[in-house]
């Protein structure tokens, strides 16, 4: 088994502690959606403050997705996910000590700031993540690798809902925030002792698995690129493709985060369920997420092969973001509770699906400065559940969720229209012909 172990290629056990990562880091932040039925009570909070916590938490995740990606590419991997992991630690255990102390407004603006905190921690996640895997794997990989990480955050969705809404029925709430919080000291632990920012860096990879990448290293190095930061950000912005990519992540998040975000008070409070069956229940979305994500980057990666990086990445999107949006209307006209979160499982399985034509379409557009590019992205994706979250509290809390899934329906297709216009093949053949 130890020989077996061994034999591993270096990149798959980075794969393996990146994925964990972004599994950690959704456990983390998903868990005040479901703790938010005792929190309500508990604390005097109206449904539209809970939203406004995760607000603060994706204004957080989302405004430093750009500058996360630049200080990855200036400390480098290893020290940025250390040094956020801790952040990431005391932010988590702020929500449940506050309480103790502060009350009233106090309370709140403490709550926000920590949930602020906790986004800003996270926002180094994928772009990083990205940049790690775009160096660690064959640029021909790119697509199934993202789609295989995505399942991280899916399965974490999956296990948060009867997780948290057991542990608050057993304990309480703030017992379910301190749990949340301890599996990311071992990772951070274990990352700053075996993670690299790059293959050549690290002693156990051989000259063989070296061999196996077509990857170029950005001419400005990892740890200290020479293009100013504001020669960057221009560079980005004027990126036509990465502008259409960005909107179209954009949108399809308002989906990405009502199904996420919002799936389990639904269940509760417009289907009626228990809070632990609307747990238990909650957990399907993510389940049907996390299957689609990795099976999207299969199929995306074998679309490019047969039909070109263009269609390749293009054609998964038109066809299932519609169909999203379908299955949302189905949702609410459903008069069967089962039935509509059978739809919602579906859906946020289409949604999924296209994760790895995202990222590898950005970071082909984009060689040598993906941590950037990707931050680019998903400060767009993350702009969708800052849209989202008020938009939801609101009519939700007015009990108009059907107007919820109904924006939602306009989302999705907005998404998919983008798509029409967006050139994602690679532009890294020529460098990678000349490297060699």
């Amino acid at each position: 088994m130890l020989k077996k172990l061994s034999q591993v290629r270096v990149r798959w056990w980075i794969f393996t502690l990146m994925f964990l990562v972004g599994f950690v880091a959704y456990l983390q932040q998903k868990t005040l959606t479901i703790a938010a039925a005792s929190m309500e009570p508990d604390l005097s909070l109206s449904q539209l403050q809970i939203s406004w916590l995760r607000a603060a938490f994706i204004m957080g995740y989302a405004f430093f997705q750009f500058p996360a990606g630049v200080i990855g590419e200036y400390l480098g991997a290893r020290r940025t996910f250390t040094l956020a992991g801790l952040l990431a630690i005391g932010a988590m255990m702020a929500m449940p000590v506050v309480p103790s102390v502060l009350h009233g407004n106090s309370l709140f603006i403490a709550m926000m700031l920590s949930q602020g905190l906790l986004g800003i921690s996270q926002s180094v996640v994928w772009p990083v993540s990205a940049g790690v895997l775009s160096r660690w794997f064959p640029s021909s990989q790119w697509a199934f690798i993202l789609g295989l990480q995505t399942m991280s955050l899916s399965i974490a969705s999956m296990i948060t809902p009867p997780l948290i809404s057991h542990l608050m029925t057993s304990h309480s709430w703030q017992h379910a925030f301190f749990i949340a919080a301890l599996p990311a000291i071992p990772l951070v632990l274990i990352w700053g002792w075996y993670g690299r920012n790059s293959p050549q860096e690290h002693t156990a990879v051989s000259a063989q698995e070296l061999q196996e990448l077509d990857v170029v290293e950005p001419t400005t190095g990892h740890s200290q690129p020479q293009t100013p930061l504001s020669h960057r950000i221009v560079k980005l912005l004027k990126n036509k493709n990465i502008l259409l990519l960005t909107f179209s992540y954009l949108t399809m998040n308002y989906v990405f985060y009502l199904v996420g975000d919002w799936c389990f008070l639904y269940l509760a409070q417009e289907r009626h369920f228990s809070i632990l069956e609307s747990g238990w229940l909650a957990a399907l979305p993510p389940m049907g997420a996390a299957i689609g994500a990795g099976v999207g980057g299969i199929i995306t990666t074998l679309l490019c092969v047969r039909l070109g990086q263009r269609w390749g990445l293009r054609l998964m999107p038109l066809i299932t973001l519609p169909l999203a949006g379908i299955l949302l209307l189905i949702t609410v006209g459903s008069e069967n509770a089962y039935l509509a979160v059978m739809s919602l499982t579906l859906c946020y399985a289409c949604i999924e699906l296209n994760e790895g034509a995202y990222w590898a379409a950005t970071m082909n557009v984009a060689p040598g400065e993906t941590m950037a590019a990707t931050g680019v992205l998903n400060t767009g994706g993350n702009l969708g559940g800052v849209v989202a979250s008020p938009i939801v509290g609101y009519l939700s809390g007015s009990h108009h969720w059907n107007a919820v899934f109904l924006i939602g329906v306009g989302f999705a297709a907005a998404s998919a229209l983008a798509w029409c216009f967006i050139d994602g093949h690679s532009s890294t053949e020529e460098s990678i012909v000349a490297a060699r």
